[in-house]
Order: structure tokens, then sequence, then C-alpha cells
């Protein structure tokens, strides 16, 4: 059964012949048969990259050996790039740095600032439709002080639940399933009035949407950098946190305390001395191609500056979402789908999900399968799982840096055909693979 061509209510040769940020595509080595709309979950491949590795290989390590440490500036190297992290999330310089996990530096600020509570605070407040790795990291912590994760249920009941027995409220900016954005602004001052710190996680926010961490008065924040960043899979992530939790007199500390983070790591002292400002928040060595392969995914972020920078990259964001919402909600109307993103600009990421009700879905297993066949059709996007309220998220990144409006139209039209003709319901796309 051959599907019928679904016309797009927008011109995506005009938009696209419009667009002042198309020539950021040539930044990238993206496979010519590709869609790709999982830049939310893992940015392609900057054309840099390769190159910047091999040198790195060659020349500092391979002749340069261990005193590039020193000549080829390894050791400043999540300094440096945690500068160049700062414009995109609204730091200063000198104020973020560029390492380890995600996972690790959300345990480094949640437990630096539990730390910091005053008597009868026992709670940590995130949502349950939060990121699972940091709901993890909070349990342990939680697990560890004494203390309890409440979860809510719904982001508008959040500020009702920050009382005044609470320490921490940890929020990622961006939800990862539905691609929800909070309030930054707001919510950190809901914490603040009830006397706990805010957290953030920016993993689905940075290089995507702009923000400002200074600007909202925020505690802490941390990211990834292998998402919208395109430091590539596993690229080390970044730590954010208030100068004025870090200046003279004050005692916040971390419990990851490695010898990078030391006040003097070469005098090899048995007594640690935590260093000056963020520097306090390294760890231990930190991976050198990695961070080579970052600072490239960084360099395609600034070369947006001079079209407009991060202004720009959020209002292209925001017309292929809004193309692709206009273009998808009649083929989801006629397959029981619902576009789960908000459609207020205030409150949307840079993503579209779409889900089935639990009772709505045509059988178990629908949206990973619908996912694979796309994908076999070179539309690249990714499948979560649901919870009580969404069964199965079909769920497509729109990274502005090398979307066309011409992709969307691409993909939504593959959408329609793989819905329409059931294509997904074969026995290959039904077998989930370990990496979903």
């Amino acid at each position: 059964m051959n599907a019928p061509e679904h016309p797009t209510p927008f011109d995506a040769a005009a938009l696209d012949a419009a667009d002042t940020l198309a020539p950021l595509r040539d930044l990238f080595d993206l496979p010519a048969d590709v869609i790709y709309l999982d830049g939310n979950s893992l940015g392609p491949l900057p054309r840099a990259t390769a190159e910047r590795v091999a040198q790195l290989v060659r020349g500092e390590w391979g002749e340069g050996l261990i005193r590039s440490w020193n000549t080829a500036g390894w050791f400043a190297l999540p300094g440096r790039l945690g500068d160049a992290i700062a414009p995109l999330i609204g730091a200063g310089a000198g104020q973020v740095l560029a390492c380890d996990t995600t996972s690790i530096n959300l345990y480094k600020v949640l437990a630096a600032f539990v730390g910091q509570r005053s008597a009868g605070r026992t709670r940590i407040v995130s949502e349950r439709s939060n990121f699972p790795t940091d709901l993890y990291i909070a349990q342990g912590l939680c697990q560890q002080h004494g203390m309890t994760l409440h979860l809510v249920e719904h982001a508008d009941d959040i500020p009702a639940a920050v009382g005044a027995d609470v320490a921490v409220l940890m929020l990622t900016h961006v939800n990862y399933r539905d691609g929800r954005m909070h309030d930054m602004v707001a919510l950190t001052a809901a914490a603040h009035a009830a006397g706990a710190f805010a957290i953030w996680d920016l993993a689905h926010s940075a290089g995507a949407v702009p923000v400002d961490l200074l600007g909202a008065g925020a505690d802490a924040a941390v990211g990834c950098g292998y998402k919208y960043l395109n430091g590539g899979p596993g690229a080390p992530a970044f730590v954010w946190v208030h100068p004025k939790h870090l200046g003279p007199g004050t005692t916040l500390a971390q419990p990851l305390q490695g010898w990078w983070g030391h006040a003097a790591p070469f005098a090899f002292v048995p007594q640690y001395q935590p260093g000056a400002g963020i520097e306090r928040f390294q760890c231990g060595t930190q991976p050198v191609l990695a961070l080579a392969a970052l600072g490239c995914g960084l360099d395609t972020l600034h070369a947006a500056q001079p079209l407009g920078g991060m202004a720009a990259l959020r209002a292209k964001s925001l017309a292929l979402t809004d193309a692709f919402i206009a273009a998808a909600q009649p083929i989801c109307a006629a397959h029981g789908l619902r576009v789960a993103t908000p459609l207020a600009h205030a409150l949307r990421g840079s993503q579209v999900s779409l889900a089935w009700d639990a009772a709505a879905q045509p059988r178990p297993g629908a949206g990973y399968a619908v996912v694979q066949a796309l994908i076999a059709r070179g539309v690249i996007g990714d499948f979560r799982k649901g919870d009580a309220r969404m069964a199965d998220i079909l769920r497509f990144g729109f990274a502005p840096l090398y979307l066309r409006f011409a992709d969307v139209a691409q993909a939504a039209q593959a959408l329609a055909e793989v819905l329409h003709t059931r294509e997904w319901d074969q026995p290959q796309f039904l077998q989930q693979g370990a990496v979903t």
C-alpha cells in the first residue's frame, strides 16, 4: 500500500534560501543520504575534528611526548574549553570547566551543596521524568546523608514542592523525554525563596537554546559535551558554580578531591588544599584527546557568533520545530499519536517528541519500531521508553547549526509513509538492540 504524498505546510526551498545560518552546515561531515535528527543525543562529526585529533596524536603526543603538557597547553584545556562554553550558558570567564562526565559533575556539585544545607533540610526535589542518571546520583547521595529524594509528577507542581525542608532543587532545563523547557529564572527564584539551592542540568540546552545562568542566579550547573556541543561520543562534560559560592571566606567543598583540583597539584603534598574558584571542581587527569575533539565541536558553535550567535540559533531552532510540528500534527492525528512537546515557544527546547497514549498504541514496541523503520530510510531520530503518561516516545532533535527545512519536509514525508503503510510492523524493526 503506497502512502499518499504528504504536502508540507511551509515552503522549504524559500526558507532554506533565506537561512543566514545555512553556511554552517559545511562545518560538518554529514552523510549525503542521511537526515540527522538525533543531534540531541549525539552531535555529528565536525569536519575539523579528525585532523585535529590526528595532529595531536602524531605531533603533540608522538613527537612532543610528555613535554606537550606544557608546550601544547594540555594541562590548561579544561579551563580553556570551559571559557569557550561559558558564553553559551550565560557564565563568565574562569567560571566553567570542561571535565569528567555529567554524572560525576552532578555528584560533585550536589554533594557540595548538600554539605551547605542548614539543619532540618532533608529533601532533594526533582521531577520523576528527569533523566535517570540524575535521579540515580541523587538517590545515592540521599542514602549517604539520610535524606529523601522527592519526585514531582508534573512540572507545574514543582514550586509547591519546594518547602522549608528542601536542601536542593535539581532539574534538567529541557526534559529529555518531551522537550519541555523549564523557566529557569522563576524556578531558581522559588528555590531561593524557600531557602534551597538550585542546580541545573543543561545537557539538552547548551548549544541549542539560550541559557543565562548568572542572570537566573542559579547556584550550579552541569552539562553534556556530546549532544549539541558536538564533542563526539563520550565527550567530556562541563561544570559551573556561581562565583558567589567560591570566593574568599566561602567553604563550598566537593567530595572528589583529586590532585587536579588541588591548589598546587605539582607540589605533591599529602594534605589536600582546594584550588581557587571553579578549579577545585576538577578531580583526576583529564582525557586530552577527547578534550581536543570537544574543542572542535565548540568551534562550530562559535562560528555562529558573527551570524547572530545563540539568538539566531534559537530563532532557527524554533522555526525548524514549528515546521515539523505543523507537518507532523495531521500525520499524528491520523495514527493516534500526539505532539508531546509544548507548542508554546517559551516551554519548548530544540526537539519534538511524538507519543502514543498507552491505550492508543497499536502494539507493544510500536514506537521503537517506527523509529527503526525511519532509520532504515535514512531519517535518524531516536526512541525513549515512556512513562504513565506516554507509552512510547518518538524523539526528533533539531540542531540549527546543520539542519535544513528540506530535511524537515523529507522527514515528515517519511514519517507519513512509515505509519500509513505500517512499514514499521516487521520483525527486524521490532527487535530491540542494546542501545535504543
